[in-house]
């Protein structure tokens, strides 16, 4: 029988400061409990000892062992979802895909202190990041997942819809089909490792893509590189004006929203500045609610695995616009909220399993 309680954390980080601000930023959160904190792994590794935390922020450099070190023997002794701490660097960019291939389930930027607005969104991200993890399936790991406790007299922050960035579609615009089609795809926790799977099955003369990946700024760069280096398509950070185009994929940028545009016969991208949009930025909603305006029926929407339910509302506009709609299956997704949310509002057309949905991408976009 499943056990209802609140999400409990372990916090590692060798500054004092990172972890009491992070230790009040989840104690505040209704849904999450702080079981202990912890200066380095050799402490961490003694209080796992005594007791399993759900889920774990760690620091990347550490004193006596870095956090990737411990990651990995973490995963390959006791596999415990991890959700990797860090500062804001281009340079630990690489360090934290590695974390992720390792399989760290996310990764978060440490709070940002002094600016209000700043903090509140930090929270907003942390403690989500912390909620997702605490449900990740991890590979190879048979740990059941607890269901936690979800306060009635607890009402969540107000979530802006994609009306913060751009009107809704005019239900009476019709969009002429053309002969390219243009694949917008959103995808959260777990999204990392999954997107690698999707593009590496994908022919060099693969339609268009735009892709939303919720990850912190900085690190999308390298994101895009290293799938670049791995895949038959050119994979790269989205920038402001560029060319949708055959054999292309652009990645939303972090902490920016992207948009699909159209010019003639020309599909191109808008990176914009904005408020967080059903608590992200970039957002799923914000790229398909831009994708069904812009494109219409000539548009293919994805949507794959992460917690919430961002992107469910832009999908059932794109699916009211007459493009046709995918979503990741429950048993290949590390978390499946935001394609069950799509799922539920009746605007999917296939579900599909992680590893054929190139092939699914293809057809449609082809139909």
């Amino acid at each position: 029988m499943s056990v209802v309680r609140k999400i409990r954390v372990l916090i590692i980080d060798d500054s004092a400061t990172v972890r009491q601000t992070l230790a009040s930023i989840l104690e505040a959160d209704p849904q999450i409990e702080v079981l202990g904190v912890a200066s380095d792994p050799f402490v961490a590794a003694r209080r796992i000892a005594e007791e399993i935390p759900d889920v774990i922020t760690l620091d990347v450099e550490m004193p006596r062992m870095d956090g990737i070190t411990f990651l990995r023997k973490l995963m390959a002794q006791k596999p415990i979802p991890v959700v990797m701490c860090s500062s804001l660097t281009e340079a630990g960019s690489e360090t934290l895909l590695q974390a992720l291939e390792a399989g760290a389930v996310d990764i978060i930027l440490k709070p940002k202190m002094g600016v209000a607005d700043a903090l509140l969104e930090s929270k907003i991200r942390i403690c989500d990041a912390v909620k997702a993890a605490a449900g990740a399936k991890l590979a190879g790991s048979k740990r059941p997942v607890p269901q936690f406790t979800r306060p009635h007299h607890h009402e969540p922050e107000k979530k802006l819809t994609a009306d913060a960035m751009l009107p809704p579609p005019v239900a009476t615009r019709a969009m002429a089909r053309t002969t390219e089609s243009v694949v917008c795809v959103g995808a959260s926790t777990g999204g990392t490792e999954a997107l690698r799977v999707l593009l590496e099955a994908l022919p060099p003369d693969s339609p268009g893509m735009v892709i939303v990946q919720h990850m912190p700024e900085k690190f999308t760069a390298s994101f895009a590189k290293r799938l670049d280096s791995l895949c038959a398509v050119e994979v790269k950070e989205a920038e402001d004006g560029d060319t949708v185009r055959r054999g292309r994929v652009l990645i939303a940028p972090g902490n920016k929203h992207t948009l699909l545009e159209r010019s003639g016969a020309r599909y191109y991208v808008s990176v914009k500045d904005g408020p967080l949009v059903s608590r992200h930025r970039p957002s799923v909603d914000v790229l398909f609610r831009s994708a069904t305006r812009s494109a219409g029926s000539n548009a293919v929407g994805v949507i794959m695995t992460g917690m919430g339910d961002d992107g469910a509302r832009g999908m059932s506009e794109m699916k009211q616009a007459g493009a046709y709609t995918l979503a990741q299956d429950e048993a290949t997704s590390v978390v499946f909220g935001m394609p069950k949310e799509a799922i539920a509002l009746g605007c999917v057309d296939r579900v599909v399993p992680l590893q054929g949905l190139a092939g699914e991408v293809l057809r449609a976009a082809h139909r």
